[in-house]
């Protein structure tokens, strides 16, 4: 994205699992080489579905750059069953906040997306110019469709005024702040969750959604952060990603390990895989000298002992 000496950054989101990881590579940016002003509001001071709300708080503030992390999220299950909620609440903020952006003179924005709009069976590893060319994976369709529209916005306000509006799609993040609730969070941090309590219970079985079969690659939030703060600016969108992949149950076997449950991995196959295999191509945020520094491995070790720590959820 690229920030500079005498900006007013608003961090939309920055209580969530990426907007907390921008911020403290911010304030690392800020320390080492660049003064600018980090500018954050939590929901309860301004709830960004409200347009008169925003447009106020950019009117008072007045921020030079936006970084747009805040949105509603979640796996499978919260997608299938509240598909409302995922369209509408992500068109309400986005809009609100890509509108006020350019109506209010914000010199740089940066639209955070998901892989998840890519088509299900895009060519692999899937590259930015993807995008529309086949049908999405059904079970998060709705987030898929907002996000579409949300980098669709960036590059129409950019098209039709000059707007220096930008768009990254992370692969599946995970990190410090991730939700670890198994009936909405993604993948890896309902399988800290599960292994867990199996293990403080003394359960002989965990049983996990699908067949463990499809592949996915995890990027650690502190380097999806990172990667987000490199200059760029075009109207394609950027993927952010580490450029290999793990199948489901080879997730899972690292996650068993770091938890240390000894019994055994069941899996569900009546209940959905999702997407088969969902690796970015990620030559485009390579060539700005950008590379990931967390080990899969390393990285969940360290988010279990966060997670042992810090969250409310590790208690019985």
């Amino acid at each position: 994205m690229g920030f500079f000496l005498g900006h007013r950054v608003f961090v939309a989101g920055h209580r969530g699992m990426v907007g907390s990881a921008v911020i403290r590579a911010l304030q690392k940016q800020q320390s080492e080489k660049e003064q600018f002003e980090i500018l954050t509001q939590t929901r309860e001071e301004l709830d960004l579905s409200e347009r008169a709300k925003v447009r106020g708080y950019f009117q008072n503030a007045r921020p030079t750059q936006v970084i747009l992390a805040a949105a509603t999220v979640g796996g499978i299950k919260a997608n299938s069953e509240a598909p409302v909620d995922f369209l509408l609440a992500n068109l309400k903020i986005q809009n609100n906040v890509i509108e006020a952006a350019h109506d209010f003179g914000v010199k740089k924005l940066l639209f955070l997306g998901s892989s998840c709009i890519y088509p299900k069976h895009a060519s692999q590893p899937i590259r930015e110019d993807s995008l529309l060319t086949g049908p999405l994976e059904p079970t998060n369709e709705w987030y898929a469709i907002a996000k579409i529209a949300g980098l669709k916005l960036c590059q129409a306000y950019r098209k039709e005024f000059g707007d220096d509006f930008i768009s990254a799609m992370p692969t599946n993040l995970y990190g410090p702040g991730d939700n670890f609730n198994p009936e909405t969070g993604h993948a890896l941090p309902s399988m800290i969750y599960k292994f867990h309590h199996a293990r403080k219970a003394g359960a002989f079985f965990v049983t996990l959604w699908g067949t463990g079969t499809p592949r996915r690659e995890w990027l650690h939030v502190n380097d999806a952060a990172e990667a987000l703060l490199k200059n760029y600016s075009d109207p394609a969108p950027i993927n952010i990603g580490v450029g290999h992949d793990h199948t489901i149950k080879e997730l899972a076997e690292l996650v068993r390990h770091a938890v240390g449950f000894e019994g055994e991995t069941k899996w569900d196959t009546s209940q959905p895989d999702g997407t088969p295999r969902k690796l970015l191509d990620v030559d485009k945020i390579k060539s700005l000298g950008w590379t990931p520094r967390i080990e899969l491995e390393r990285g969940i070790e360290e988010l279990y002992r966060w997670f042992s720590e810090n969250s409310p959820l590790a208690k019985p």
